[in-house]
């Protein structure tokens, strides 16, 4: 007896540079299913239109915050560099200082040196000794006041950096504080859309919502699917021809904009939904 090998289904591999153009030749839906399917896209692009305005909401709020830290970080980066430069200058100060001693000492020791010289020879030695150390005793002098000048400069920067990472500080508190309230306040809205949304894209197939999200990420305002409104596109704004309004009407297939690659649908789907709101 001959045995019949069953055949396994094979899925149509999603192809992320799909277009609504190229689904709209391939998929071949019932009417009542391709209506419904249209509905259902434009219901998923009412929720994340909704989800875009709740983020829009915070504005640049969040950039703000994360540049904020940014600045913080790297002015308290530029307060340790200064303390190390601070460091270091003091130790050079304390090692001039004590050359500086060292000079005075061997100034004095070469003074009573020449006091008892016994001829001219060793009088002219001294002297060139107790020149060349006053030399290196102003030369000291002069470094420990060019750095304690200089660890004065590096004060005053490393208190103006503190000052301005506090108004900075203060700055972020009011920031996150502004991002929190907001937050909070659409916390349980954005929840409800979330999941309200994830259902609707559970319902449709895979290589139609890949599509979907590949023209709502190209789109400058995030739209997709796009009513027409007063015979053009509402995406593109694009007049669209008298036979294909008609087309768009009976909801039997996608039809895409020309111009934009949005997916058009009848002006009755933004009506419905309008209903149901009221109702």
């Amino acid at each position: 007896m001959a045995i019949t090998k069953q055949k396994s289904a094979i899925d149509t591999p999603i192809d992320r540079r799909e277009t609504f153009v190229s689904l709209s030749k391939s998929i071949n839906d019932s009417d009542a299913g391709m209506e419904h399917k249209l509905h259902t896209l434009y219901m998923i692009q009412q929720k994340d239109s909704k989800i875009d305005e709740i983020h829009m909401l915070l504005g640049e709020l969040p950039d703000e915050i994360r540049d904020l830290e940014d600045e913080i970080e790297g002015l308290k980066t530029r307060v340790g560099k200064l303390r190390e430069e601070i460091v270091e200058a003091e130790k050079f100060v304390s090692q001039k200082k004590i050359e500086a001693d060292n000079c005075r000492s061997a100034i004095s020791k070469y003074q009573e040196q020449q006091a008892n010289v016994k001829n001219n020879r060793e009088y002219v030695s001294i002297s060139r000794e107790l020149e060349y150390q006053q030399l290196e005793l102003e030369l000291a002098a002069k470094r420990i006041n060019e750095r304690n000048a200089k660890v004065s400069e590096l004060k005053a920067a490393v208190t103006a950096t503190q000052e301005a990472i506090a108004r900075k500080e203060a700055d972020l508190e009011e920031k996150k504080k502004e991002c929190s309230s907001i937050t909070e306040e659409t916390a349980k809205e954005e929840e409800v859309l979330t999941r309200e949304l994830a259902e609707l894209k559970s319902s449709i197939d895979a290589r139609t919502l890949a599509a979907y999200e590949k023209v709502r990420a190209n789109a400058h305002n995030g739209l997709a699917i796009v009513t027409v409104k007063r015979d053009a596109c509402g995406g593109c704004f694009n007049k669209i021809p008298p036979q294909r309004q008609l087309d768009i009407a009976q909801n039997k297939k996608i039809i895409v904009c020309e111009y934009c690659g949005r997916i058009l649908v009848s002006p009755d789907f933004e009506e419905d939904r309008e209903s149901a709101v009221k109702e």
